[in-house]
């Protein structure tokens, strides 16, 4: 299966597969939060676009198209095709720079990269139906309030990720007692007594909790006490292809 990405402009930005990293999980001791492995796998599960031109964008409160300031860092002909103030009331419009064709009952959700945290400012998602589109669509980001905020160069400005988002009209929500699984009622219980235990271990600073710092039963696809076959196709690290060039 491919994914098309047609530029429609001249020099559109670049796009990579999604970067685990984090600033904000950096920050933390022994960088803890890599630890959380669906934290790590939303970050990897599709791919960036980044931004090509440093800029700080300001906006007053006010609810006009010109109450939002786009100001790059230095002057570039490309900065008024890349970001613009065009929907009003403090929204900012992203053009990502390609038209993208997905094949048949595929649809492509655009968004802010997962776990990215931006003080002020925070990203629109959208699902697209890229399967038959013939026309790009931009990325929009809204000011939380006035001020001003940065992007860097590099710094990604939108996610793109697939979906079959058409066989979710037949997914039935169903709450259902966990007495009636009584096997993963068991497994459930296993977890929650080993939880329990490592918890009340690293309050009470035991050597051996402390040493081991975390549990490892999901990020290692694992069950506690060998108490049911672990899975076959758990994924714990992700990389996606980076696009190449086609005719």
């Amino acid at each position: 299966m491919e994914l098309e990405c047609y530029p429609t402009a001249e020099r559109p930005p670049e796009i990579v597969p999604g970067r685990p990293q984090r600033a904000w999980m950096d920050s933390f001791h022994d960088r803890h939060a890599y630890r959380c492995l669906p934290l790590s796998m939303a970050n990897t599960t599709g791919w960036e676009i980044l931004n090509p031109i440093a800029f700080t964008a300001e906006w007053n409160g006010g609810l006009m198209q010109e109450d939002i300031k786009l100001t790059p860092d230095r002057p570039n002909p490309d900065f008024h095709n890349l970001v613009k103030s065009h929907f009003s009331h403090g929204v900012m419009t992203f053009h990502a720079g390609y038209l993208f064709r997905t094949s048949p009952g595929w649809s492509m959700m655009a968004q802010g990269p997962p776990n990215h945290v931006k003080d002020g400012i925070q990203p629109l998602a959208g699902l697209v139906e890229t399967e038959w589109l013939p026309f790009p669509f931009t990325m929009n980001w809204i000011f939380t309030r006035p001020g001003k905020v940065r992007f860097e160069k590099g710094e990604p400005f939108c996610f793109i990720t697939l979906v079959q988002d058409r066989v979710l009209d037949d997914v039935q929500p169903v709450i259902r007692s966990m007495a009636s699984n009584p096997e993963l009622r068991e497994q459930y219980g296993l977890w929650e007594k080993h939880r329990s235990a490592f918890n009340k271990k690293i309050f009470q600073a035991d050597p051996e909790a402390v040493k081991t710092a975390w549990q490892r039963f999901y990020f290692k696809g694992e069950f506690p006490e060998d108490s049911a076959e672990p899975p076959k196709e758990h994924v714990n690290k992700r990389r996606l292809k980076a696009p190449r060039f086609g005719r």
